[in-house]
């Protein structure tokens, strides 16, 4: 089922998420729905708080950069209780957009290289170090669970800049070609 998409200004986005347990219900259905939703919006990451729902779970599909980096293709994970144990190598800038902020897109300065612990949809434990543009997506979602949107790492400036558009969204004044939940519509 596809799922409607919060846009900036929901609360629930700045909320930080807490692990899930072990038998959470429904997981199954759950992962199929963000898989499904994040698809249905041309996304390649999506996080439960952009869909609504304070737990730390995130999922992946960077086979839409297959054409620029072929050892993306195939590339579909989801990520259960992760947690980033390390970042590093170099700092590298690079324009990020986020299916709750449409039509906004920013450079965002990411490490390059980052380690990081999580379940996998079968609930079986990973630590895995991720480079390049994986390791940017990853951290890209994780922030969602964190609260943290890829605007918050954008200069002051620049937020003046944007800042009609983001007021245009929170108000619910945009087009999206996927279901969404503007800020303060039930």
């Amino acid at each position: 089922m596809i799922l409607p998409v919060y846009l900036y200004g929901n609360s629930v986005l700045r909320k930080e998420t807490k692990d899930i347990p072990l038998d959470y219900p429904d997981l199954d259905k759950l992962l199929e729905n963000m898989f499904e939703t994040m698809r249905n919006a041309e996304g390649v990451g999506l996080a439960a708080t952009q869909i609504g729902l304070e737990a730390r779970i995130l999922v992946l599909d960077l086979s839409y950069y297959a054409k620029d980096d072929p050892s993306l293709a195939g590339f579909k994970r989801t990520l259960i209780n992760a947690h980033i144990i390390e970042r590093g190598g170099e700092e590298k800038e690079m324009e990020e957009g986020c299916l709750s902020i449409p039509g906004i897109h920013e450079k965002v300065l990411r490490n390059d290289r980052i380690r990081i612990k999580y379940l996998d949809e079968n609930m079986q434990e990973h630590d895995e170090i991720y480079e390049g543009m994986k390791a940017r997506v990853i951290q890209h979602e994780y922030d969602h669970l964190d609260g943290i949107l890829f605007i918050d790492h954008i200069p002051s400036f620049r937020k003046q800049v944007i800042r009609s558009k983001l007021n245009r969204i929170m108000n619910g004044n945009t087009n999206c070609s996927y279901r969404v939940k503007p800020a303060g519509k039930k």
